[in-house]
């Protein structure tokens, strides 16, 4: 087996990268369907049903803030030339020689 290069390095960033945005993605979806399902049952209960409300503003508010990164990355990117896709960019990690 050849010994790992800098190539590798750039090919386990990108995977990290994409595994993690989709792991926010799956996590956001799986947090705003239990806060759902906990406010539709919590059957009159204020306590349960501030819970839910308190996951949910969670949830909105991670959701709200990814986004923002990315549109300060977006903005970054035009600001300077660098790259049109930010997303691109993240996941096209180049280490200059």
């Amino acid at each position: 087996m050849p010994p790992a290069t800098f190539d590798n390095l750039i090919v386990v960033f990108t995977s990290v990268v994409l595994s993690l945005m989709s792991l926010g993605g799956i996590t956001l979806f799986i947090l705003i369907f239990t806060s759902g399902f906990k406010y539709l049952t919590s059957g009159g209960d204020p306590k349960a049903l501030e819970a839910a409300k308190k996951t949910l503003t969670y949830a909105i508010g991670g959701f709200v803030l990814f986004i923002f990164s990315y549109l300060i990355l977006k903005i970054i990117g035009t600001i300077t030339g660098v790259e049109t896709n930010v997303l691109h960019l993240i996941t096209n990690f180049q280490i200059v020689r």
